[in-house]
């Protein structure tokens, strides 16, 4: 596969995903983008990320959550502005969150969507940026009402990548808007970093990934604004047809999660059509 699959623009991953209280924030889950270049443009063509990632959380009660996208589409279409490329994506991720050792059963269920659109740019010598724009869908599912999440809501995303000589220099910052749930209550204010520094030998890429969330707004009163920072590492391989990354991490620092987290990621990404080369299956 042409290295440039490889760094898929990740758009949005629509997941309501933590076990804390309801309207805290961070809607993309933390970290999720590490690994993968969100500034740099795709090829022209549709593509295929599929994701699977469990963590762990140290605390009293101690806390467990499972997410997965099984299927999330991306079409970077023909079209451009300001020579920059035009992709279009929107995924659902489904997700189980509970107690570990606890007798009652956990909350799983289907996510919010998110509809998004982003314009990367190629800039030259190695260097890449973009942004996008997407919306969080309301979703009446368990997990989302469980959260406080059944409300529509704003994410924005900027990007810069480095890609050369096989180095995959990326910083994302991810920003996202309060909407008001069924009970007319806000969610919090919030903002996610993913990092990336990894290098290719060949086939195989090694490296590390960081990532941090910070809550930027109370939404109630006697909130308690939740933040983290977490650092790991990732080993990945192209195998031709598609591309297998695998990445875990653990919290450094963080406030009001109820302790630290240790979790981990599987990325498969693949290309499904091009205009030149057809079916890419």
């Amino acid at each position: 596969m042409r290295n440039t699959i490889k760094f898929a623009a990740l758009g949005a991953v629509a997941l309501a995903a933590t076990s804390t209280a309801a309207l805290a924030g961070s809607e993309m889950p933390q970290g999720i983008s590490t690994g993968i270049a969100l500034g740099a443009p795709l090829p022209e063509g549709v593509y295929d990320i599929s994701i699977a990632s469990y963590g762990s959380r140290a605390g009293a009660p101690a806390s467990s959550l499972a997410y997965a996208v099984p299927v999330w589409l991306i079409w970077s279409t023909p079209w451009q502005i300001a020579g920059g490329r035009i992709i279009l994506d929107t995924a659902t991720g489904v997700a189980d969150a509970w107690t570990p050792g606890s007798t009652a059963n956990g909350t799983d269920s289907w996510l919010n969507t998110l509809v998004d659109a982003q314009i990367k740019w190629n800039l030259g010598n190695g260097w890449n940026a973009g942004f996008q724009a997407g919306v969080w869908l309301p979703s009446t599912q368990a997990l989302p009402e469980a959260l406080g999440r059944n409300y529509a809501a704003f994410q924005g995303v900027a990007a810069v990548s480095y890609l050369a000589n096989g180095w995959d220099l990326s910083a994302t910052a991810l920003y996202g808007t309060p909407g008001s749930n069924s009970a007319g209550e806000n969610g919090a204010e919030w903002f996610n970093i993913d990092l990336t520094a990894t290098k290719k030998f060949g086939k195989l890429e090694i490296g590390a990934i960081g990532y941090g969330s910070w809550d930027l707004s109370s939404p109630v009163p006697g909130y308690k604004k939740q933040s983290q920072f977490a650092l790991g590492g990732l080993v990945g391989y192209d195998f031709g047809s598609f591309i297998l990354q695998t990445k875990l991490a653990s919290d450094v620092t963080q406030q009001n999660y109820g302790g630290d987290e240790v979790r981990g990621w599987v990325t498969v990404i693949k290309p499904l059509w091009n205009p030149e080369a057809g079916s890419l299956k």
